[in-house]
């Protein structure tokens, strides 16, 4: 039997392409078991073949853990090297054992699961979006009218405190205070011009003019006072 898988051999190296071109893995995997014996991998072919890791093969997948990887090898070591050089040549047969590996079970499960959830998502927005659609146009009426008109109230009560303010300061209630004893010592003139002119008699003169004294020099005691109070 080694005699005939000698013979084999030597029929297939005048075509060493052909091999090649019917393999989907790297040249070093399929090297690999070219050279290896019949009943058993050898140490280095067995060696060779656990060290091609899918993640030399393909960018977008990550390396296995130790754990993982020896529950592969497992599956492979009870394999024969008829079924090891068809995993090499043939992609569906890979593809199958592959899809078969329980770490490859659980993670196709779970990204079917979250593209799922993905979907489901998408498609809660997309129900969403009428609503999403009326609330903006709420929110442009209420922008362009209701907010209009708070506006403008919120401009008039603020106009309207600062001239409360303005009009309760220090500063405006000497003013007033100041213009109304102008005012009484006016009127306290016109009242004694009055009396000079016999307008009016004694006693109306002093009725009138006490009361304009009396205020005018309880406003003139509050103009001192505001003066020296250190508020003013």
């Amino acid at each position: 039997m080694f005699k005939f898988w000698n013979s084999h051999e030597q029929q297939a190296q005048p075509h060493p392409q052909e091999g090649s071109s019917c393999s989907w893995y790297p040249p070093s995997v399929v090297g690999s078991t070219n050279s290896s014996r019949p009943a058993t991998l050898s140490s280095s072919a067995s060696n060779s073949f656990n060290s091609q890791t899918p993640a030399e093969w393909s960018h977008s997948l990550s390396p296995v853990s130790p754990t993982e990887a020896a529950g592969v090898i497992a599956l492979l070591k009870d394999k024969s090297v008829d079924e090891l050089r068809k995993l090499l040549s043939d992609k569906d047969a890979y593809n199958q054992f592959l899809l078969s590996v329980d770490q490859v079970k659980i993670q196709n499960n779970i990204r079917d699961e979250l593209r799922n959830e993905t979907l489901q998502l998408a498609r809660n927005n997309l129900d969403k979006e009428p609503q999403i659609m009326e609330l903006r146009n709420q929110c442009r009426i209420i922008r362009t009218t209701e907010l209009a008109a708070a506006q403008e109230k919120l401009n008039e009560l603020d106009r309207q405190k600062e001239e409360t303010l303005k009009f309760y300061s220090p500063a405006s209630f000497m003013h007033r205070l100041q213009d109304a004893m102008n005012v009484t010592e006016e009127e306290s003139e016109i009242v004694n011009r009055q009396l000079l002119d016999r307008e009016i008699d004694l006693v109306t003169f002093v009725q009138k003019y006490k009361k304009l004294r009396t205020s005018y020099h309880r406003r003139a005691l509050i103009h001192l006072a505001a003066k020296t109070s250190p508020i003013g």
